[in-house]
């Protein structure tokens, strides 16, 4: 079965006037949809056809970069929605609150570390908040399509820092957008949903 672009969880107006619909309009449907097309393309007839995503993602890393690089596009962009939600931001809530106390120090310090992964990827990339092989929580950044669960972290949060994600928004300034998205727009329930589920589980 070819893979189908998945559907945002909110309306492409729903994040304004932080990121406005205009901004989904090529993002999600061009950006994200031309990945999928692409790794459908890539993997037909192919040993990756009938395999997950997740699958796909990690044996095609460092073995087929075309189909690696759509194929974690694909993942990366799907996360990143969920990471997302209306009246979202400020500080976290739940279970992850009490772990970023304890494994940052303190909210604040989370706060500057994840700023700083955004801000300091050079280029295309992501910046990620991970449940890390030592069951701590770290502030990950990544170029391009890499992902960090091939290395055997657990993403529970990501912004996408690629300047095709701000620029219609916020134009050359990368900082206020990882800003906004704290801010504003980061959802602390989809990280709580992805701790719990990361705590007994592999991605």
């Amino acid at each position: 079965m070819p893979f189908e672009l998945p559907a945002l969880p909110y309306a492409t107006d729903a994040l304004e006037p932080y990121m406005s619909a205009n901004t989904f309009s090529f993002h999600h449907a061009k950006h994200h949809k031309a990945y999928v097309d692409n790794l459908n393309k890539l993997i037909e007839g192919t040993e990756f056809a009938d395999l997950s995503l997740v699958e796909i993602v990690k044996a095609s890393e460092g073995k087929n970069p075309g189909v690696f690089n759509n194929s974690a596009q694909v993942w990366n962009h799907t996360f990143f929605w969920h990471s997302m939600k209306p009246n979202g931001g400020g500080a976290a809530t739940g279970a992850i609150a009490a772990k970023i106390d304890a494994d940052f120090g303190s909210f604040d310090a989370f706060v500057e570390q994840f700023k700083t992964a955004g801000a300091t990827q050079f280029g295309s990339g992501w910046a990620w908040l991970v449940l890390g092989t030592d069951g701590k929580l770290k502030v990950v950044k990544t170029g391009n399509a890499e992902t960090p669960f091939t290395k055997g972290d657990k993403p529970l949060l990501t912004l996408d820092v690629w300047e095709h994600a701000y620029y219609l928004d916020y134009q050359n300034l990368r900082p206020k957008f990882i800003e906004t998205y704290l801010t504003s727009l980061v959802n602390w329930d989809f990280a709580n949903a992805n701790l719990d589920a990361n705590l007994h589980a592999g991605v």
